[in-house]
């Protein structure tokens, strides 16, 4: 009984939550767009639900971690990495990380040089 209750506030803190942040992407929607642009249109709430959906699947928003698309276990991991390496790794990993920016600005010298 104690866990029905726990599913019910969940699902309704959820939905609570969608129709909270759908009616403020409405206000803001209907505040800002017809004013900058002319020809925009207001919108309703579905259609703000809606907006919120199309941001999900283009930029995979609302992710629920600080940081935005950055994991905080990334800077970790390939710090984990690198002292994984060998010397000789490291160094070439370095020449090939260093040495394309080095051929790059030898390639753009020379031409500058001969125009």
């Amino acid at each position: 009984m104690l866990h029905r209750f726990k599913i019910l506030k969940f699902m309704i803190l959820v939905v609570g939550g969608i129709a909270a942040l759908s009616w403020v992407v409405m206000m803001l929607w209907n505040w800002l767009m017809p004013a900058l642009f002319i020809g925009a249109h207001s919108i309703n709430f579905l259609q703000a639900v809606a907006l919120l959906v199309l941001s999900k699947i283009l930029f995979g928003g609302f992710r629920g971690h600080p940081g935005g698309w950055h994991r905080h276990g990334d800077h970790h991991h390939w710090h984990q990495r690198w002292e994984k390496l060998t010397p000789e790794q490291r160094e070439k990993f370095q020449h090939g990380l260093f040495g394309r920016k080095k051929h790059w600005d030898q390639a753009h010298a020379k031409n500058n040089e001969q125009a």
